[in-house]
């Protein structure tokens, strides 16, 4: 089995190091800079329960010098997916499958979905369809990524918790080919369940990602902060229950109730959002995949989202000004 992880920072490189590790497969990573040097040097080093282990992983710059592969992880985030069409093209063969690993609403989010919007596409993560036909959706196997990790170093790998990449087929099946990739992630010492209806899962972690991420970048608060104070808390609750709506008209079902959600995000703790770690570092803010595809959404179904357009405003309007978002 060959598989090359796209974009190995943090959560690619801590699956492409547990999988180099369980040494199973032919494994490599397209990797930039001093990160990709440091690979080529050192292996592709992970801390883990405090213990440090380093494995040789082929790395390339170029995707044209690693070929077809059986599967292609996609890490990156979002933003990064349709202007790297280019360099992921040479990695994809007749039967390779695409793991797509980012937060946010997926751009093959309405393939095998049945009902009326069956193949739409969502311009806010794939304007004019580019990623749509270049990669393809019948490759997709959706993932919903749990694990916090860091990158410490150039090559180093933190792991902090979780071990959880659940999996599943756009139409629901349980393929060989989505059975396989559990198999072998399993075998590196990982969870992977295989999920019939994986837009569930991927909508229950978009409930938080969507209001609290955006809230935390407008106020630079901890997850902790936000819910124990009454008017964010309030705020992020009315992003949730607007998103629950337009999620329970495209048929997902929401395992538990909104209020233990929130509650989950204040037990995380002092945790700052991955959005408000960009703005503060000067990145591109995943701000299209989590808030403005649910806009998205909304007005495919019918469904009102006046909250989710106020904050969407704000928090794109001080991307903008920073630096820190540019739309697709």
């Amino acid at each position: 089995m060959r598989i090359a992880v796209f974009g190995a920072g943090a959560i690619g490189g801590y699956l492409a190091a547990k999988l180099a590790i369980a040494g199973r497969i032919e494994l490599s990573v397209v990797a930039r800079g001093a990160h990709l040097d440091a690979i080529k040097a050192d292996g592709l080093k992970l801390i883990e329960d405090g213990n440090e282990t380093a494995a040789p992983v082929r790395a390339a710059a170029r995707a044209e010098e690693l070929g077809a592969q059986d599967y292609v992880v996609l890490a990156l985030k979002a933003h990064s997916v349709a202007p790297a069409l280019d360099q992921i093209a040479p990695l994809l063969g007749p039967d390779t499958a695409v793991v797509t690993m980012q937060n946010g609403v997926p751009w093959w989010y309405f393939y095998k979905a049945s009902g009326a919007l069956e193949g739409t596409r969502l311009a806010a993560v794939d304007p004019g369809g580019a990623i749509w036909q270049r990669i393809g959706p019948e490759r997709v196997i959706g993932s919903v990524v749990y694990p916090a990790v860091e990158v410490d170093a150039p090559g180093l790998i933190r792991h902090v918790e979780g071990t959880r990449f659940s999996l599943g087929e756009p139409s629901g099946e349980k393929s060989e080919r989505v059975a396989a990739l559990a198999r072998e992630l399993v075998k590196a010492g990982l969870q992977a369940p295989v999920r019939e209806d994986i837009r569930s899962e991927i909508w229950v972690k978009l409930w938080g990602n969507l209001s609290f991420n955006p809230i935390s970048a407008l106020t630079g608060s901890t997850l902790a902060a936000i819910v124990a104070d009454d008017g964010t808390r309030a705020l992020a609750r009315a992003m949730m229950l607007e998103a629950q709506a337009i999620g329970e008209q495209l048929g997902v079902r929401f395992p538990i109730p909104v209020d233990r959600r929130i509650k989950g995000a204040g037990d995380v703790g002092e945790h700052k959002t991955s959005m408000l770690q960009d703005l503060e570092r000067g990145r591109p803010m995943e701000i299209d995949a989590l808030v403005t595809a649910v806009q998205e959404l909304g007005r495919l179904t019918g469904q009102p989202t006046p909250t989710i357009d106020a904050v969407l405003a704000l928090v794109r309007r001080l991307a903008i000004e920073r630096g820190c978002y540019s739309p697709l």
